[in-house]
């Protein structure tokens, strides 16, 4: 049995592509996506959580708004690198798992099995990239 617990936040972007694959995507264009963050256990800690509500969703909040606003094609973090959905699901993921490792998401956070980032383009496409503890 596993317990998930999921935060929500926003960003958007300004990028472009590498690749006759993406056509019109090759220009710099903007896009606006929802992020889920959703953590998993398979236990509940003391308190009966997860993870602690407000830690993640002020975590989340943090890695988002250091993205949001920007073209990520001038972050030196990502150059070379089509920043496609997948890969920023994983970016936002691997940021996540750093803070929880480190304790900044409490002491729940050294209970969790994965996390999971999912980030949608629209009401009709998104992207998932889950990574184990």
């Amino acid at each position: 049995m596993t317990f998930t617990l999921t935060v929500r936040d926003h960003m958007m972007v300004a990028h472009s592509f590498s690749g006759e694959a993406f056509g019109a995507a090759q220009r710099l264009h903007g896009a606006t996506f929802i992020v889920d963050a959703s953590f998993r256990a398979s236990e509940l800690d003391s308190d009966g959580v997860v993870i602690d509500i407000g830690r993640a969703a002020e975590a989340l909040s943090q890695i988002t708004g250091s993205l949001t606003y920007r073209n990520l094609d001038d972050e030196p973090e990502f150059a070379g690198m089509n920043t496609t959905t997948e890969r920023l699901c994983r970016v936002i993921a691997d940021r996540l798992a750093e803070r929880a490792a480190d304790g900044r998401l409490g002491s729940a956070g050294g209970r969790l099995s994965s996390i999971e980032v999912t980030l949608h383009e629209s009401h009709v496409a998104w992207a998932s990239y889950e990574r184990k503890m």
